[in-house]
């Protein structure tokens, strides 16, 4: 059992870090200072938005706009609207998705300045105000109007107007094809007096807020993010993955002008996501804390007295835990993958070839072995054929059990080869194809391949307890690294494509075999690996047979 300490050690604080980079904040009370950003003063917000569904052009909505016109005035700032026409798609949508036959109002932008907004340099904080049919829209996408709100609240306790202009924009029909951001973009005057942008949403009741979207050439802005916010929450993969998909917010039309603009949002219990459960008391309120912590202190960034931050090359970044962010031109990434070859390659001195060939199969066998695994259970969870993309949504947890059970069922069965202490070939060829092709997300493999370089070096040339223990923290460091943004990558793309999960599984090898006795017995490990995959299947099917999730939103159909 002395052998176990190291990695019993390297599994608890890994497990820590990964907890605690993907918790929520802790919610501030209504009578927390004035001058900070207070979860429970933007709850009462949500309460009086989210109190029903509110489809655009129904008399609900029309409720919600008088409420947000009457907030904005009381805070001081100088409301106007924007009336405009829906496209055919929209009003299309509106009548056979939404169902809605109201016409109560006409769709309505509402919009707020403070401060002088004719100088050309304003700063535009964005949320829609509309839900989808027959959802409350607590969190998409009241959560980031009242964060919006309580954001000028504390803004006002200083008494005077922010050294540049502040526009709000409360969007309206955004979920019937973005038509009010489009209509503000392309037609209002003050789309031209706008230098920078913060648009918020969600996808989901949940989760940590995230950075998952810039504007293009983003090394400043973030930069600029970097030095502002004390808890960051924020990944250049995610914006690389994003700008992939198909996926559209408000500030889609945006992106067609040269703004800064930041996306955030959260996409924890994604089953709540358009859901006629999607209410104040399914909301996390830790979810509106973090929200309006990141977007209170990036406001207040951007509105003092210095430029607002030039276009510059795109650069990688990352948060480390929520502690701080991480960040660095993509040319920095070569540096770090040079020296994590030099680790690896220090650690594999007189290594033989078998031992590199061992290590090399065991790479293989769980980045394809278990990424085929789950992609297989992925089908007999009912992956196979048309589903209910909000029931989906449902099941990412038990989709992310179900392949993390996976994943360690293969781990058990390929210890015998990937458990050496010699070089990882395969990482370090998976990090340089990441490096070349695309920059912004190579971190993922470039920090385990240079974390578990270090713990095999140090295993190495450390002695005894010191070399044991500095592995260990690199391989903590390494564990929850990998646990966080698993989780992340799961919550994305989960559904779809969870047999991505394996390829950070298998980034994990070297810092696990720096810290895992060097013979491991192989029945129990056989034993272990059975159980996982029996209550992997087990999870597959109960997901496939367990009855449409009563989350999923009221309009949604098979296909």
């Amino acid at each position: 059992m002395a052998k176990l300490w190291a990695p019993v050690l390297a599994l608890l604080l890994g497990l820590l870090l990964a907890l605690f980079g993907t918790a929520s904040s802790v919610p501030q009370p209504e009578d927390s200072p004035a001058s900070g950003f207070s979860s429970g003063r933007a709850m009462r917000d949500v309460g009086r938005i989210a109190s029903e569904p509110h489809v655009t052009a129904s008399e609900a909505n029309l409720r919600v706009a008088e409420y947000l016109q009457g907030r904005l005035s009381s805070l001081g700032l100088t409301v106007s609207t924007q009336v405009f026409e829906l496209p055919d798609r929209s009003n299309e949508k509106l009548r056979t998705l939404f169902g809605s036959p109201e016409t109560a109002m006409p769709p309505t932008n509402i919009i707020g300045t403070w401060g002088d907004v004719n100088a050309g340099n304003a700063v535009l904080l964005m949320a829609h105000y509309d839900s989808a049919g027959g959802s409350p829209g607590a969190a998409d996408d009241a959560a980031g109007v009242a964060a919006i709100l309580e954001t000028l609240r504390a803004l006002s306790e200083s008494g005077a107007p922010p050294e540049r202009g502040l526009v709000v924009l409360f969007t309206d029909a955004e979920e019937i094809g973005l038509a009010g951001a489009r209509s503000f973009f392309a037609e209002h005057p003050l789309a031209d007096r706008i230098e920078a942008i913060i648009n918020l949403e969600a996808r989901g009741s949940g989760g940590r807020a995230t950075l998952f979207q810039t504007s293009a050439r983003n090394g400043e802005a973030i930069r600029r993010y970097a030095e502002g916010v004390s808890r960051p929450g924020a990944s250049s993969a995610a914006a690389f993955v994003y700008s992939l998909l198909p996926n559209d917010t408000d500030l889609t039309p945006a992106l067609e002008r040269d703004y800064t603009a930041y996306n955030f949002a959260f996409i924890g219990r994604p089953g709540l996501y358009h859901s006629p459960l999607a209410t104040p008391e399914t909301l996390d309120e830790g979810s509106v804390q973090d929200m309006g912590d990141q977007l209170l202190a990036l406001t207040c960034a951007l509105l003092d007295a210095r430029p607002l931050p030039p276009k510059a090359e795109n650069i990688t970044f990352f948060d480390a835990f929520g502690l701080f962010l991480i960040h660095y031109p993509t040319w920095a990434g070569w540096v770090l993958l040079v020296l994590a070859a030099g680790l690896h390659l220090a650690a594999n001195e007189r290594a033989s070839v078998r031992a590199a060939g061992r290590r090399m199969a065991g790479t293989l066998a769980v980045a394809l072995g278990g990424g085929g695994m789950i992609y297989l259970l992925n089908l007999v969870s009912g992956a196979d054929g048309p589903v209910n993309y909000y029931d989906r949504l449902a099941a990412i947890p038990a989709i992310e059990v179900m392949s993390l059970l996976a994943l360690l069922a293969v781990l058990a069965l390929s210890v015998r080869l990937w458990n050496v202490r010699v070089a990882s070939l395969a990482g370090l060829v998976c990090a340089l194809a990441l490096q070349i092709l695309a920059p912004t997300v190579a971190y993922f493999a470039v920090w385990p391949m240079l974390l578990g370089g270090a713990a095999l070096a140090a295993t190495k040339y450390l002695p005894g307890a010191a070399g044991r223990g500095a592995a260990a923290v690199c391989s903590a460091l390494v564990i929850g690294f990998l646990l966080q943004n698993g989780h992340w990558l799961m919550q994305g793309v989960g559904p779809d494509m969870p047999w991505t999960a394996a390829l950070l599984a298998a980034m994990s090898l070297p810092a696990l075999a720096a810290v895992l006795p060097p013979e491991m017995p192989s029945r129990p490990l056989r034993l272990f690996a059975g159980l996982c995959l029996i209550l992997a299947l087990g999870m597959a099917v109960w997901i496939r047979l367990d009855p449409i999730a009563e989350t999923a939103a009221v309009y949604s159909r098979f296909g």
